[in-house]
């Protein structure tokens, strides 16, 4: 299974290709110095892979390599965050 994320910015998302294929996908809402995570989901054919994690890890690492700051309003962003304390960072408080 080859698996890919991709930044697809018609869409304002970040979608997870299997095979080519779109898995799942996190939407987003970019600000100027912001992305708002608002939903993530992968669809029922691929679930219970840890792929919404692989996708999330992605999303969250391009953010910060854009030196955006995230506000995870989507619960399964938030929650990835808080089990990896290495983006709590991005999160912005404001």
């Amino acid at each position: 299974m080859a698996t890919e994320v991709v930044d697809n910015t018609t869409e304002s998302r970040f979608e997870l290709l299997v095979d080519g294929k779109v898995a799942g996908f996190a939407d987003y809402q970019l600000l100027p110095t912001k992305i708002v995570f608002t939903h993530t989901e992968v669809l029922p054919a691929y679930e219970g892979q840890g792929l919404a994690g692989k996708l999330v890890g992605h999303a969250l690492q391009a953010s910060a390599d854009t030196g955006l700051r995230v506000v995870p309003t989507c619960p399964y962003v938030a929650k990835y965050i808080e089990r990896h304390p290495e983006f709590k960072d991005l999160v912005d408080a404001s």
